[in-house]
């Protein structure tokens, strides 16, 4: 693979690196009740890299993903209008995690159909797939 093949634009380098940001963020986790400690990193159009970790609650509806984190310390540190390029997804079980549904949702929100997502697949490799393929009928409000 050249410095430039991956299908996303993305060298190899920029990928490890998501992935190294998305482990070492997964280490602050707070997961008391679950022990399953998550980091995601996202990179925006930008090439900005911005990270979160999931943040359980003792009323687990309350707790937020490392997705939905990091997306929110975007919004907060650079508006509404940001754009993910690519989110790596780690965990420090190593198991199998793509988004779950309501974090795919959140992704749909802030990026395009060919935005790409790294996660752990269930041979401990790392899986890769758009947003398109993970959420094909995301849900959508005419602005």
């Amino acid at each position: 693979m050249s410095a430039t093949s991956h299908p996303s634009g993305l060298t190899p380098t920029q990928i490890e690196d998501l992935q190294q940001r998305a482990l070492a963020v997964a280490q602050q986790a707070y997961a008391p009740y679950s022990g399953f400690r998550v980091g995601a990193a996202l990179l925006l159009e930008d090439d900005t890299i911005v990270t979160g970790c999931n943040v359980e609650n003792a009323s687990y509806r309350l707790t937020t993903c490392a997705e939905q984190s990091a997306i929110a310390s975007a919004v907060g540190m650079y508006g509404p209008h940001i754009r993910i390029r690519a989110i790596s997804i780690a965990n420090l079980s190593n198991a199998a995690s793509q988004p779950c549904g309501a974090c795919r949702q959140s992704i749909h929100e802030f990026s395009t159909p060919d935005t790409r997502i790294f996660f752990p697949a269930e041979d401990g490799t790392v899986a890769e797939a758009t947003i398109a393929d993970l959420l094909p009928a995301a849900f959508l409000l005419n602005k």
